[in-house]
């Protein structure tokens, strides 16, 4: 579930563009996760779908706090938003500790099944 790219071929009712041209922006997910529910719906994807992919699923857990508020997160982490943002990072390497206080700051959790 790599970040995409979407392109916009609405145009706008101020500013025309000439036929053909449309722009790209860059997609969000964190602004699509709106409700525990569709966080935890979009954490699990994750897990289920790459579950050896420790940074993809970091990112997905970062996306879900950027959702909820990376202040906010922090608060109830007890972390610093820069350890967060570098953590949840595609470069980050967050501890087990940090992905269970974030997780718990969130308020979503972990579980373990038989594979």
């Amino acid at each position: 579930m790599p970040r995409t790219t979407r392109t916009n071929t609405t145009r706008s009712s101020t500013k025309a563009r000439p036929a053909g041209r449309t722009r790209t922006v860059a997609y969000d997910v964190a602004k699509q996760l709106r409700t525990p529910k569709e966080m935890a719906a979009y954490l699990e994807a994750w897990l289920v779908e790459a579950p050896d992919d420790a940074v993809g699923i970091a990112r997905a857990l970062g996306d879900i706090a950027r959702a909820v508020g990376m202040s906010k997160v922090a608060r109830q982490s007890g972390l610093s938003r820069e350890s967060l943002y570098k953590a949840l990072s595609e470069d980050g390497n967050p501890s087990l500790d940090t992905i269970l206080r974030v997780a718990r700051a969130v308020g979503v959790r972990f579980h373990a099944s038989a594979a």
